[in-house]
C-alpha cells in the first residue's frame, strides 16, 4: 500500500513538474510517450531539489496542482468516471463540488507519500498506437533499489484551443485509479445519494488537513 501511494504520489508531482517546465503550445505536438517521459524525467528532479515537496509539504503540493496540474489532466472525466452513472444525475453544482472535494483527497491522501523519492528511475515500454488515434495507451516502469514496478497512464487527444494529451486515469501495480475510487463512491452514493458522497469527502478532506 505505502508503495502504491508512493507511485500515486509521483503521478501527481509528474503532472505539476511538466506544466512548469513547458508551455501548453508545446504539449500540443508531443507525442503521449514522449510527453510522460519528459513528465516522469522532471518530476524526478523536481522532488530531489525541493526538500519542502520531499518531506510531504501538503500546503505546497495542493498550491503546485492548483495553478499547474490541469492542463494536463481531463480531471472532469476522471471525476466523472470514478463517481459512475450517478454523475449524469449530479446538479452542476454537485459535480463541481465532487471535482473539488477529490482533487483535495488525491493529492492529500498521497503528499505525505513525496519523502520516499529517492533513486528512482523511469523506463518507458513501446507504445503500440495509430497515428489518428484519440486514446492511448502509455505504459512505464520505475526502477529503484527495489523491484521494477509498472505505471501505465490512459490519455486523451483533446481538440480545439490548448489542444494536446491529456491523462484521464493511471495504473500502479496493475489497479487502476479511477476504478478503485469508484467503488468507494458507488457505496457511498447508494447509501447516502450524491449529496452524501460530497459530504463524506469534504470530512475526510477536513480530517486529513487537521493532519497535515
Amino acid at each position: 500500500m505505502k508503495r502504491t501511494f508512493f507511485l500515486y504520489s509521483l503521478v501527481l508531482l509528474a503532472l505539476a513538474a511538466a506544466a512548469m517546465a513547458a508551455p501548453l503550445a508545446y504539449a500540443e505536438d508531443e507525442a503521449p510517450d514522449a510527453l510522460i517521459k519528459r513528465l516522469s524525467g522532471d518530476v524526478l528532479e523536481t522532488i530531489k531539489n525541493d526538500k519542502a515537496i520531499r518531506a510531504g509539504d501538503t500546503a505546497k503540493v495542493v498550491a503546485l496542482v492548483d495553478s499547474r496540474i490541469m492542463p494536463n489532466v481531463n480531471f472532469q472525466r476522471m471525476t466523472a468516471s470514478a463517481v459512475g452513472p450517478a454523475w449524469r444525475q449530479a446538479s452542476p453544482e454537485q459535480q463541481k463540488r465532487l471535482q473539488e472535494e477529490f482533487k483535495i483527497l488525491l493529492v492529500r491522501t498521497y503528499a505525505g507519500a513525496l519523502a520516499q523519492v529517492t533513486d528512482q528511475t523511469v523506463n518507458m515500454k513501446p507504445m503500440r498506437a495509430a497515428a489518428d488515434d484519440k486514446e492511448v495507451l502509455v505504459r512505464s516502469e520505475i526502477k529503484g533499489s527495489g523491484e521494477s514496478i509498472q505505471l501505465d497512464y490512459r490519455l486523451e487527444k483533446t481538440p480545439g484551443q490548448g489542444a494536446g494529451w491529456r491523462i484521464y486515469n493511471l495504473n500502479v501495480l496493475g489497479v487502476w485509479l479511477v476504478e478503485t475510487y469508484r467503488s468507494q463512491f458507488a457505496q457511498e452514493i447508494n447509501a447516502k445519494g450524491v449529496d452524501g458522497l460530497i459530504a463524506t469527502l469534504t470530512e475526510r478532506n477536513k480530517a486529513n488537513g487537521k493532519k497535515a
